[in-house]
Order: structure tokens, then C-alpha cells, then sequence
């Protein structure tokens, strides 16, 4: 019996320049990595020397990222994530986007905030801005 086939990566089948139909599906590409909760497939979308900015942290590289988002989701539980095409060129897209989590004492969070990214020409992203406020919600008003 054979192995069941890998999917293709959006990562790298989705390349720039970017047009409504391309960058709309990075998007979505993006938005199901991220809600999957999983540091390595996430990370996987970004170059080896990806350059982030995730509110006031600074770091470089694909390691950097896998470590960023395993501490962040051991520390935003039941993530959960929507983002929205906001822009595009030819190999920038910028976002907007809301996510809802809650910390370890039960208190939810709404997270509203703004992406800039920027790929290389193989698809992954070379750089990340990233800038966000967090406004605490009650259970009830959650909408994701």
C-alpha cells in the first residue's frame, strides 16, 4: 500500500506576484497554518531568515518563529483566528485580522490587529510586521 500523497504546501505553490485570486488564497493559506495551532507547519510558510516584528519583539529566522509560537500558543488557549485581505502588490500583502484566546485563569481575550508581509519569490515570507491590541471579553461575546 503506498503512503497517502503530502498536500501541497500554499506556502510555496501560492507565489507572487500576487494577484485578488492569488493573494486571497494566501490569506486563507495563512489563516487555516495559524488555526492549526501547529508551530512547525506554521513555520513552514516563512523563509529560513524571515524577518518579524510581533508587536514589540524583534527576531529573525525560522527556529525564532517556531519558538515564538509554541510559548504563545502554551499561553493562548483555544486560539482562534480570522484574517481579511486588506492589500496587495505584487509580493506584499497586508491584513487585517481578529483572534479570541483565553489565558490559564479563564479570561478571554480579543486580539484586533494588522499584518505587512512580504515574499520571496518562492512563496515564503520573508518578512512579518505585526502590530495588535488585546481587549479582554466576556465567554459570552465571543464571535469565532
Amino acid at each position: 500500500m503506498s503512503e497517502p500523497a503530502t498536500p501541497p504546501n500554499p506556502a510555496t505553490t501560492i507565489r507572487p506576484p500576487f494577484t485578488a485570486e492569488t493573494a486571497r488564497a494566501k490569506v486563507q493559506a495563512a489563516e487555516d497554518g495559524w488555526n492549526s495551532r501547529d508551530p512547525d507547519r506554521v513555520a513552514m510558510a516563512y523563509s529560513e531568515e524571515s524577518d518579524w516584528r510581533n508587536r514589540d519583539q524583534f527576531f529573525i529566522g525560522r527556529e525564532a518563529i517556531r519558538s515564538f509560537l509554541t510559548t504563545k500558543w502554551e499561553q493562548e488557549l483555544d486560539y482562534k483566528l480570522m484574517k481579511e485581505l486588506w492589500a496587495f502588490t505584487d509580493n506584499r500583502i497586508s491584513v487585517r485580522f481578529e483572534y479570541e484566546w483565553h489565558d490559564q485563569s479563564g479570561q478571554w481575550f480579543r486580539t484586533h490587529g494588522n499584518e505587512h508581509w512580504e515574499f520571496d519569490e518562492s512563496g515564503l515570507m520573508a518578512r512579518r510586521d505585526m502590530s495588535a491590541n488585546d481587549v479582554p471579553i466576556d465567554e459570552s461575546d465571543r464571535r469565532l
